[in-house]
């Protein structure tokens, strides 16, 4: 848990952090939509090699992203034994314990996996090349036309940086937690099922109690500070969209019209 990377800014002076973070957020999102066109294999391996380049540019390590897959492996592997037990077509390729395993379950669980990992390899990118404050300007930015139809756009901005701000915390605290529990004799890894969810309960209430003391004691900061939601601010810093920013924009919206390409041909 301690080298949890969802979330984490890594200050380091790359191409991927001189982009505005509204260039870096629009074109995350075309990616995401392009992610779910139906193109095939060649489809994605050319997200992936745009996901590659992204993270060339970055200065990324891979372990760095590998640390970011790690929490994602249970869901992984929930998802490969649902779709064996539910899906039913395809070829049938083998049968345990009176289970048959078809071709299209396994061809499902790929395609969901590849979506998932290019999915959390954009977010990590994101998140490790853009500060917290930088991410929530870009989103009310973003966000903004939609104020005319009286949708908060910076409570919905701040909310979300906090959260993304908060997780290597709550995983530091979830690590704390684990070695306070196992110094008291708390055993995470053995013994009947019974007492595997007693230990877990004695790990989810103290930080279910340490996560909102944290959110009081932000929450009490911030209104010491004098922060009122709906209030209208004015910034120091203001965001400048350049010309490197709009061709990010430009080749993410040409790599989802290949994706559609793709998948009508």
């Amino acid at each position: 848990m301690k080298n949890f990377a969802l979330g984490r800014y890594l200050p380091i002076d790359s191409v991927m952090h001189r982009f505005d973070p509204r260039a870096k957020i629009a074109a995350m999102l075309i990616l995401m939509i392009a992610i779910f066109i139906p193109a095939g294999f060649i489809g994605y391996g050319l997200i992936g090699v745009v996901v590659l380049l992204g993270i060339y540019l970055a200065k990324m390590k891979l372990n760095f992203i590998w640390n970011a897959m790690k929490p994602m492996f249970f869901m992984l592997g929930f998802l490969l034994i649902i779709n064996m037990l539910v899906v039913k077509t395809g070829t049938p390729l083998i049968t345990v314990f009176g289970f048959t395993v078809y071709s299209d379950a396994l061809s499902q669980t790929f395609y969901i996996v590849v979506r998932l990992v290019l999915m959390i390899t954009i977010t990590t990118t994101l998140t490790a090349t853009t500060k917290p404050l930088d991410l929530t300007m870009g989103l009310e930015d973003l966000m903004s036309p939609l104020k005319r139809f009286h949708v908060p756009a910076h409570e919905i901005a701040m909310m979300i940086s906090i959260a993304l701000r908060f997780i290597p915390t709550l995983i530091e605290e979830t690590q704390r937690i684990i070695k306070a529990q196992a110094s008291r004799g708390v055993d995470l890894d053995e013994g009947k099922l019974k007492e595997k969810i007693m230990a877990i309960l004695s790990l989810i209430v103290p930080l279910f109690v340490s996560s909102f003391q944290r959110a009081e004691e932000l929450a009490n900061a911030m209104e010491a500070r004098g922060y009122v939601p709906d209030h209208q601010r004015t910034r120091y810093k203001q965001l400048v969209m350049q010309r490197k920013d709009t061709m990010l924009i430009v080749f993410a919206c040409f790599v989802c019209a290949g994706m559609i390409a793709l998948a009508v041909l």
